[in-house]
């Protein structure tokens, strides 16, 4: 698959075959996140892969679906850089790119992620000064999510609004 149709095909995947993913593809995928952009290229990030099924299944307290998944990627960034919400975004969005580029199904559990970040920073011994912007299942996909997107002639204008 070429760059432009992986970002045509990826969709949030939230159903998975429970197969695990080989460490390969892991790093794969973790390389391409660490390879992201970031304000004066201060990469302010750490990547937890998890594989261990009893450390997803206790993952099971943002989404009780993720264990479903082969692995899950923690993504701790270093607030002290100005950008690491933005850094840490664009870390993800490579990610969740890599996944569909290699036939995986990932999902960006943000809002899940942080309304429990001190439980699961301590759950997976993140340093305190350290934020844990989100986690990123990935799996197998059970099934390919089709929901569409909205059309190109609704979103683009020319010159002006």
């Amino acid at each position: 698959m070429d760059a432009i149709e992986v970002m045509r095909k990826r969709r949030t995947v939230r159903r998975y075959t429970g197969a695990p993913v080989p460490r390969a593809d892991l790093e794969t995928i973790v390389d391409c996140g660490r390879l992201a952009a970031s304000g004066r290229n201060a990469q302010p990030w750490d990547f937890i892969v998890i594989t261990d099924r009893a450390m997803i299944t206790r993952l099971k307290i943002v989404a009780d679906w993720i264990d479903g998944a082969g692995a899950v990627i923690a993504v701790v960034m270093d607030p002290s850089s100005r950008w690491w919400v933005e850094d840490g975004a664009a870390a993800v969005q490579n990610m969740l790119l890599a996944a569909t580029a290699l036939g995986y199904g990932a999902c960006w559990l943000e809002g899940y992620t942080l309304r429990r970040e001190d439980e699961l920073k301590i759950m997976l011994g993140v340093p305190a000064e350290k934020r844990l912007m989100t986690l990123v299942p990935v799996g197998v996909p059970a099934e390919w999510p089709t929901k569409e997107k909205k059309t190109l002639a609704e979103v683009i204008h020319w010159e002006t609004w």
